[in-house]
């Protein structure tokens, strides 16, 4: 992988679908990423994505499409961080995010951990637990300002994944590619009983596009991300057993 190469390609993806400029120290650290996920991808399935230009504009230009969403200074979870999107790119960006990157697969956290650490970036606590337990422990229940999420879940079982972990007057920061409307509708009931009733009205969907160029062909993806603000405490009924919310989503 050419670095110079490389850079130039995610400079000009972030410029189109983002308006973010690295600096130097970020560049570096975008490339290490990717060095990494190929390399260690090759013993462990991290993703299906192996190519360049696909790396740059489907996992770190996408991670990066929500970082204008986070205020300043603020916490943050990533719940089903997997290889660690967007946990990753958006710690680079962001360094005054307090980032936690959470999965249920452990050898997927020591990944995360261990890029962290090898790109400088101490912002990043990444732990292996699973949501629906990890939410009922009393430092990380409605401990967070933010909760966000990629490529996890339908979004009536990702709101009971995730709303229990966000502080009253925090928000969930929630990011799909196709169905958003469609989901959002599906999730009044789970919004309405985890969040409060008037947090329906102000839950919004943001449209975008993820433009770019892979392998020589120009392409244009809707992504669609829902900013859900949490208006009211969570009953501690939630959330329930995974096998549960898969079984019977609110």
């Amino acid at each position: 992988m050419d670095k110079v190469i490389f850079t130039e390609k995610l400079n000009k993806a972030l410029k189109e679908n983002a308006n973010i400029t690295l600096t130097e120290k970020q560049q570096e650290q975008m490339f290490l990423l990717t060095e990494r996920l190929v390399e260690v991808n090759k013993v462990m399935n991290l993703t299906a994505i192996t190519d360049e230009d696909g790396i740059i504009l489907r996992h770190l230009v996408d991670s990066l499409l929500i970082s204008e969403y986070f205020e300043p200074n603020s916490t943050v979870i990533d719940v089903g961080c997997g290889a660690g999107f967007p946990s990753l790119p958006l710690a680079i960006v962001r360094p005054d995010l307090k980032i936690t990157a959470l999965d249920s697969t452990e050898k997927r956290i020591r990944y995360v951990s261990d890029t962290a650490n090898i790109l400088d970036l101490p912002n990043v606590t990444a732990v292996a637990a699973r949501a629906e337990e990890f939410a009922n422990l009393p430092n990380h229940r409605e401990n967070y300002d933010y909760a966000t999420a990629r490529a996890v879940a339908s979004l009536p079982m990702l709101c009971e994944l995730t709303i229990p972990f966000i502080k009253v007057g925090g928000k969930l920061v929630a990011m799909k590619a196709k169905g958003a409307h469609e989901e959002f509708e599906a999730s009044r009931s789970a919004i309405r009983q985890l969040a409060g009733a008037n947090s329906l009205a102000e839950t919004k969907l943001y449209e975008s596009s993820l433009v770019g160029c892979i392998n020589g062909e120009e392409i244009s993806e809707n992504r669609t991300v829902v900013v859900m603000n949490k208006l009211s405490s969570t009953s501690k009924r939630f959330p329930r057993k995974f096998a549960q919310i898969k079984k019977s989503p609110l």
